[in-house]
């Protein structure tokens, strides 16, 4: 009996985790600065139900510019092939925020951009470390994510993202 009992538990635990893999992360609903000062929530993010690359990262992380200076060369075609919409996360704190916007103008850069003073999204999003990329479907459900860059990582991200707009979800999940 006592056999049956643990076998029983192990099989609940079992299934549990494997019901939990399946769990379908949303963007959760924070609010953040935009580049004018005006508070705005992510709830509001939208794309006409197309894919949206959310990029967590900070004047000071490198990889963060290059990643997101890399995908700027390219940002028009990929606009144009799937209807993408790049929105970058700023982590930078109270003491680097007012940077943030001179920064994002001196690079050109066409996104849609955000500060998370307070890290508030950071913290629900579970970001550990920049830059953090994360993809979403038209629900606004994560599909893909990924820590950290290097060259050629844009590539992987821009094929995922056609293949989203195309067929409306991804065969790679991170």
């Amino acid at each position: 009996m006592k056999k049956f009992f643990l076998l029983s538990l192990l099989l609940a635990a079992f299934v549990g985790k494997l019901a939990a893999q399946d769990e379908v992360q949303v963007l959760p609903e924070i609010k953040v600065k935009a580049l004018d000062g005006k508070t705005v929530s992510t709830a509001d993010f939208a794309n006409d139900g197309k894919p949206i690359i959310i990029s967590f990262w900070a004047t000071w992380c490198k990889p963060c510019i290059l990643e997101l200076n890399t995908i700027h060369e390219e940002y028009a075609e990929w606009v144009e092939e799937s209807g993408v919409k790049v929105i970058a996360i700023s982590i930078d704190d109270a003491r680097n925020a007012p940077k943030v916007a001179p920064f994002v103008e001196g690079r050109g850069w066409e996104y849609e951009v955000y500060i998370d003073e307070n890290s508030d999204l950071k913290r629900a999003m579970n970001v550990n470390n920049v830059p953090h990329t994360f993809l979403l479907n038209a629900n606004k459900e994560i599909v893909w994510q990924h820590n950290s860059y290097s060259p050629g990582d844009e590539e992987e991200l821009r094929e995922l993202v056609k293949q989203l707009a195309e067929t409306g979800k991804i065969d790679a999940k991170e």
